[in-house]
């Protein structure tokens, strides 16, 4: 893929209709998932139902795994896997990336959602609130044994695990933080004026390194934080939300080119197909509201308590990747997406996988939802942040569609 853009130079970039509302978009299924739950508390329940159970728990959802299949695949298909090869001259950005993004970023996650979520706000969100999760997949654990800080007990005949609610929404900061992101962070590098290739390269040696890390990182993170580690299930995951998508992706990419040409595919198939990730994305959060709509009424600061220490992370990570930048000397068009890719989180494996490990009606799966609550809004901002300090980098000399070597 070019990494030059088709819009003439002087055009103002912008983002899609969906993209551009998306905080909106999200506001609005909150208060329709609430209403649903109150007017029809057992619809969503009723789809949750639908289900593959194993050892009588619930492992995937089949409706959920449908719309969290067509919120993944749109994002994985225009990803070029072809970029790939540019990073040989584009070494150290990479290499950056990679460390912020697998060595440094899920650990601050995990510190400061724990300071904040366990300390700081324990007693607004409840000391000896509880929250009931998947029991984890292929395990057989007996009614009032106990699993990490969690209790085996039956809801409604079904066998769930009950934990603090703090470490719920622990849970769901800690699946944000190990997911760098590989689909918005294409908007944020575009609209802050990034090298496209170079963001592009990121997005593919990530969305490669995520099949790999997730699950030992994701493991690792919540076993510490006391959580279930539901191994069979976490890897299962990243094979049915994140490898299948990808190679579907890669596959039909490949068909589709040969079949009808480039053009065809960037302008009509793209086209007709972008919105479909924000419809599931959509669909998926209504459902998981009906769920949460009890709790965020009677606690309308939870989603307050849990965007909090994601902000800071968000905003900390980014500084960190940006003067990091600065002082490896990359250029301005590099080290603005090196510091996007890092701050933004890839909040549809964050959704998809807090769904399928601890159920949709949990706190992990609305702690991510969090997360795409601020993300566009706080994203912007650093877009514009960027913007504001170009001239604290200096300016691209090569052309748009290269990758410099000496950075």
């Amino acid at each position: 893929m070019s990494s030059q853009t088709n819009c003439p130079a002087d055009e103002p970039k912008q983002m899609g209709f969906f993209e551009r509302y998306l905080t909106i978009w999200v506001a609005l299924c909150i208060i329709i998932g609430i209403l649903l739950g109150k007017i029809a508390p057992g619809f969503a329940k009723s789809l949750d139902a639908m289900a593959i159970h194993v050892n009588g728990a619930p492992v995937i959802s089949i409706p959920i795994a449908i719309c969290l299949f067509f919120m993944m695949y749109p994002i994985m298909v225009k990803i070029d896997f072809g970029e790939v090869v540019r990073a040989g001259r584009s070494v150290r950005p990479v290499l950056l990336t990679l460390f912020i993004n697998w060595a440094i970023k899920p650990f601050t996650m995990y510190v400061i959602a724990s300071f904040f979520l366990g300390t700081l706000f324990l007693g607004f969100i409840g000391a000896d609130a509880v929250d009931y999760v998947k029991a984890p997949l292929g395990s057989d654990i007996e009614i009032g044994a106990t699993y990490g800080a969690g209790e085996a007990v039956l809801v409604d005949g079904v066998k769930m695990l009950k934990v603090p609610l703090w470490r719920s929404y622990l849970a769901g900061c800690i699946l944000l933080g190990i997911a760098p992101c590989t689909a918005m962070v294409l908007v944020w590098g575009y609209l802050s004026k990034g090298n496209d290739g170079h963001t592009l390269v990121m997005v593919a040696i990530n969305s490669l390194t995520m099949l790999v890390l997730y699950g030992v990182l994701g493991g690792f993170l919540l076993g510490v934080g006391q959580l279930p580690v539901p191994w069979q299930a976490l890897l299962l995951s990243i094979v049915v939300y994140v490898a299948l998508p990808l190679v579907a992706g890669y596959l039909s990419r490949r068909w589709l080119i040969a079949a009808k040409g480039e053009v065809w595919f960037r302008e009509k198939f793209l086209h007709v197909l972008t919105p479909v990730t924000i419809a599931a994305l959509l669909v998926t959060l209504v459902l998981l509201f009906s769920f949460k709509g009890e709790t965020i009424v009677a606690n309308p600061l939870t989603i307050l308590w849990i965007a909090i220490p994601l902000t800071i992370q968000t905003i900390a990570i980014f500084a960190l990747g940006y003067a990091a930048s600065k002082a490896f000397g990359f250029t301005y068009e590099t080290a603005a997406p090196t510091a996007m890719i890092g701050a933004s989180n890839h909040f549809e494996v964050a959704i998809a996988t807090a769904t399928m490990l601890y159920g949709l009606s949990s706190g992990a799966a609305l702690a991510t939802v969090v997360g795409v609550l601020i993300e566009v809004p706080l994203m912007l901002m650093l877009v514009k942040f960027c913007l504001r300090t170009q001239h604290w980098f200096v300016s691209e000399s090569h052309s748009a569609s290269e990758i410099p070597a000496e950075t």
